[in-house]
């Protein structure tokens, strides 16, 4: 394992070594090549000073050579780049031109479907309130008819003989289809009449059976139980 790290460092010295040298030559050479530059550059500008005074005194002379030299001078000086008319420019401010042509027209149009929305919706609310109304009154037409308690005390009052609560709800399920009657509302419903003395009950074993009670008895005694059997 030392070998190699020597020789590894070895290695990297040597390759310091190389690229040290490397630079220090490239150093002297953008030295030699910047001297050189500069001097082909003052050789350029004395030579260029030596035309133009050459120039001046051939003009002098009246040299047609120098009067065309000059010409072709003036008519062909630095040519200037042109810049191109910018027809993007312009297609874009067409086409901004009639963006709002577009979108206007949606805008328009949006507040005439609201206004159009807006009766419906007024519509809807207005059935939804009249439906609860018009539910609520359907009871009270029902209730307008005569009474339980008055259906079950007009029964009573038609029969001769005992009746048992089923007989009485079958009775007036029949003579009566539109109302719903249960057999537990009715016997409730007759004994609350027997506890005012309009109905009679009477049982025959473990039957219970409902008469009209008598005006008489009915305003002698408020309640009246009959035990038969």
């Amino acid at each position: 394992m030392s070998d190699t790290k020597q020789e590894s460092a070895g290695v990297q010295a040597q390759y310091a070594v190389r690229v040290a040298e490397d630079l220090e030559n490239n150093r002297k050479e953008q030295e030699r090549i910047g001297t050189e530059v500069a001097t082909l550059q003052a050789q350029l500008q004395e030579l260029e000073a030596d035309h133009a005074v050459l120039l001046s005194m051939q003009q002098a002379l009246g040299s047609p050579a120098a009067a065309s030299e000059a010409a072709a001078k003036k008519a062909s000086p630095r040519k200037t780049a042109v810049p191109a008319p910018r027809t993007g420019t312009n297609n874009s401010g067409a086409a901004r031109a009639k963006k709002p042509a577009a979108t206007k027209a949606p805008a328009t149009k949006a507040p005439t479907a609201r206004a159009k929305d807006k009766p419906a919706s007024k519509a809807k609310e207005k059935t939804a309130k009249s439906t609860p109304k018009a539910a609520a009154k359907k009871p009270a037409a029902a209730a307008t008819g005569p009474t339980l308690v008055e259906l079950i005390d007009s029964h009573l009052g038609q029969q001769k003989e005992p009746r048992s609560a089923a007989e009485i709800t079958t009775a007036l399920a029949k003579a009566r289809p539109d109302r719903a009657l249960k057999t537990t509302v009715v016997r409730t419903t007759v004994e609350g009449l027997v506890a005012k003395g309009r109905a009679l009950r009477t049982k025959q074993g473990s039957s219970v059976f409902y008469t009209a009670a008598a005006p008489a008895a009915s305003a002698a005694a408020p309640k009246t139980e009959v035990a038969a059997g």
